[in-house]
């Protein structure tokens, strides 16, 4: 599986998608030479669903999700649920998952949002305790963890194959490595809006990060970073959003995809910004071509 995952692919919510742009999109992205195709999950498709239906209607592109709730279904669900998309696919599933946000598990489902690391360690340990009975891949399949803090990254260093940080700048990116250490894999999302000015592709960053902005988790790891309550204000600073989204010319998010691998990325995924249903291909496609 590592040796099939390059180095770029592409995150992208599909929820205001059909089920055929779905499919039309997914084989977009294959053919445009991206390896890895990465979806979230929050209040529309089930992620491990949707993931089925990719893979059905691609041929080599290895589909991730970024990133299943584990709320949303025990331990032994999403072992079979690994193992079955990676048998049935040839080895092109990938599984990230976290522990979500509190209100999306507290109000959404009605669950307990318990301690984030101590929940996924508890997780995690499950899952190995998990029995699957139906025919196993034939490569050991891929589990990721959403890692933002020091701990939930040891935690994926220990009991896991890697991590997936979303809302991270390079220098994060760098740190989780020296976390990490150098044999687990670290696929990293990056926002990129193409844009002719600062005004433009604030305005786009803005427009998304607003949302973030009042999640806890997010919050207390842009605090990490050296950020402040005032970055906060307003939708973001100039400086988060900047820190958060590649903005400007092709060049200039190229540039910002390279330094997330020369701080220790094994894979970058990024998000395009300013798009509704499904996002411009083109423009993924010339962002690449660079790369």
């Amino acid at each position: 599986m590592i040796g099939k995952l390059g180095k770029l692919g592409v995150w992208a919510s599909l929820d205001l998608m059909t089920s055929a742009e779905l499919a039309g999109f997914a084989q977009a992205v294959e053919q445009a030479g991206f390896s890895a195709l990465w979806h979230p999950e929050a209040v529309g498709r089930n992620s491990l669903v949707s993931s089925s239906w990719l893979l059905a209607n691609t041929t080599r592109l290895i589909v991730a999700t970024g990133i299943a709730n584990i709320y949303a279904r025990d331990a032994q669900a999403m072992v079979a649920a690994r193992n079955g998309l990676n048998e049935q696919s040839g080895g092109r599933f990938i599984l990230g998952m976290g522990v979500s946000h509190a209100p999306l598990v507290d109000d959404l489902r009605g669950h307990d949002y318990g301690k984030p690391v101590a929940t996924m360690r508890a997780y995690l340990e499950a899952m190995g305790k998990a029995v699957y009975e139906s025919p196993k891949p034939s490569d050991k399949p891929l589990t990721l963890l959403a890692a933002l803090g020091p701990k939930m990254l040891e935690l994926s260093r220990d009991l896991a194959d890697g991590a997936h940080p979303y809302n991270v700048t390079p220098e994060f990116t760098a740190e989780a490595r020296a976390i990490l250490g150098p044999d687990k894999l670290l696929c990293v999302e990056q926002m990129v809006a193409p844009a002719p000015d600062a005004e433009t592709g604030r305005k786009l960053g803005r427009a998304i990060l607003s949302i973030y902005i009042g999640l806890p988790n997010y919050r207390n790891t842009w605090l990490r970073q050296g950020f402040d309550e005032s970055d906060f204000e307003n939708g973001g600073s100039d400086r988060l959003i900047d820190a958060m989204v590649a903005w400007g010319d092709d060049e200039a998010i190229r540039d910002r995809v390279r330094a997330h691998w020369d701080a220790g990325a094994d894979h970058v995924c990024i998000q395009l910004l300013g798009q509704h249903g499904t996002p411009d291909i083109a423009a993924l496609e010339r962002i690449a071509q660079g790369l």
